[in-house]
């Protein structure tokens, strides 16, 4: 069997995934208690994908997280780097456009998609900003992001009751449930490593994405996280031959950066 580190080296990240492919989804609604459905709902509504629009699913082992886009009338790509999770997918969703990429070098051109999305994925990539600018890079001008992941319980008490379920109670469930336990003690060990929800929101506005904001589901337990790509700048109006220079306006006093919060 095989288990990550939490170097997250891409060819050890996508073994880790390949052995478990096979009762992945099952083993997620275990661990869940239920909730993997109800976050899969929060991150359909939260894209809000329409009739005919191109929808980017990065991470989607094995299809699950891109019914609902294609259900919602949108064109959806299911991309990710585990073999065994594609050929599961395959097998269950034939209908599909199943392709292998890696986050960090998307096999897309720039400008493709009206919104990206990946769910509980970031977290195991390796270079977390150079994957954020790659999904920015494809992402169509105006065009947005949501992240769905793993994140930080705001109420104490709360988060050190989840922080021993997650050390002590996951992997012996793990291993009733699981074709490889091993892998989600990387999983309770990757969550403790992850940002919180502000250091996630920084991480998008370094690889250059706007508006970001989040909103907490299940008590922080996972954080929706949602920002946008810039439109272009307007072109300059060229000066009419002959018309007199206008004004200059006095400057303005410079505005406060825009703070990145959570959603109301």
């Amino acid at each position: 069997m095989t288990r990550a580190s939490l170097d997250k080296q891409p060819h050890e990240v996508a073994a880790m995934f390949d052995d478990v492919a096979a009762k992945y989804d099952r083993t997620n609604d275990v661990l869940s208690l239920g909730q993997a459905r109800a976050w899969r709902r929060a991150v359909a509504e939260a894209v809000d994908a329409r009739p005919g629009e191109l929808v980017l699913d990065l991470g989607a082992g094995t299809g699950t997280s891109s019914l609902p886009f294609q259900e919602a009338g949108a064109r959806v790509v299911p991309c990710d780097f585990s073999v065994g999770m594609l050929g599961e997918g395959k097998r269950r969703h034939p209908e599909l456009a199943l392709t292998a990429g890696d986050a960090t070098r998307l096999p897309f051109a720039d400008d493709s998609f009206d919104a990206v999305t990946i769910s509980f994925a970031l977290r195991n990539v390796h270079d977390t900003v150079a994957a954020l600018r790659e999904m920015q890079r494809v992402a169509k001008p105006g065009g947005k992001i949501v992240i769905c992941e793993f994140s930080t319980p705001t109420w104490t008490p709360f988060r050190t009751v989840y922080t021993e379920y997650l050390m002590r109670a996951l992997p012996p469930v793990a291993t009733a449930v699981s074709s490889n336990p091993d892998a989600y003690v990387y999983l309770a060990e990757s969550i403790r490593a992850w940002p919180d929800q502000p250091g996630l929101a920084a991480l998008l506005q370094e690889a250059g994405w706007s508006k970001v904001a989040w909103r907490n589901l299940t008590g922080g337990i996972v954080a929706l996280h949602r920002a946008f790509k810039d439109l272009p700048a307007a072109p300059a109006v060229p000066a009419v031959p002959g018309a007199p220079a206008a004004p200059e306006a006095p400057d303005a006093p410079a505005a406060p950066d825009a703070a990145v919060a959570p959603e109301s």
